[in-house]
């Protein structure tokens, strides 16, 4: 047992390496979709995996996973969450890797381009029509969509995939394809205006076939959770 710095013997311990994998969720073609890259190089060469990479020494997880996600995919300024801890000895055949997985969300329209540069292909998937994947990808995917479906019950998390701006139909959209049913318009309504979450911007969306539909805005833009 080291009393000291200098007794400590660090070589005595073997090292795992640690990554960061981000899974960037969005709402396209009215679906919940994941951002993927397809691989270049060993292993899983040619499958279909997550944005990430190894964390380098001098910086922090969060720090890592946002570094990954703009290096790879051209986004950066997202909401990003810790989702996981994922360390199967098996998991990655180069060795010994845990990954700390994070989700990001961000509307569609707010994605100006896929940086391609670093990787061979990006592409969006819906998370119930994902390809065959790298590592144990596919399993943080599932694991990151039952936890953003339970927590848009008790937190504004959901608001991340809609722009600063929104009418009530819109937030209502985003509930209905993560819950993958229907909602009461009429409760819905009454329940997200009375949860302090929404002030509204005076202003009506115009262009529309029905009458012009009041617009909203978030009151904080951090998460928070309520009753």
């Amino acid at each position: 047992m080291a009393d000291t710095i200098e007794e400590y013997k660090k070589e005595v311990f073997e090292k795992p390496s640690v990554t960061v994998d981000v899974l960037f969720f969005t709402i396209k073609d009215n679906k919940l979709q994941a951002l993927l890259i397809k691989r270049a190089a060993w292993p899983f060469k040619g499958y279909w995996a997550l944005p990430g990479g190894f964390v380098r020494m001098e910086e922090d997880l969060e720090s890592a996973a946002a570094r990954e996600i703009y290096e790879e995919c051209g986004v950066k300024n997202l909401f990003l969450e810790q989702l996981f801890t994922f360390g199967d000895p098996k998991r990655d055949p180069r060795t010994r890797v845990i990954t700390v997985a994070y989700y990001a969300l961000a509307p569609i329209t707010e994605i100006k381009k896929i940086q391609k540069s670093e990787v061979k292909e990006a592409k969006y998937f819906p998370v119930n029509g994902l390809p065959k994947m790298a590592f144990d990808h596919k399993r943080i995917i599932n694991f990151g969509f039952k936890r953003l479906k339970s927590k848009i019950g008790y937190s504004n998390i959901a608001f991340g995939l809609l722009p600063k701006n929104f009418s009530l139909s819109e937030v209502q959209n985003i509930y209905e394809v993560i819950y993958g049913k229907k909602i009461d318009k009429r409760n819905f309504r009454k329940w997200i205006l009375a949860s302090g979450l929404l002030v509204s911007t005076g202003k009506k969306k115009s262009g529309l076939a029905h009458r012009p539909a009041l617009i909203y805005k978030l009151a904080k833009r951090e998460v928070i959770t309520f009753d």
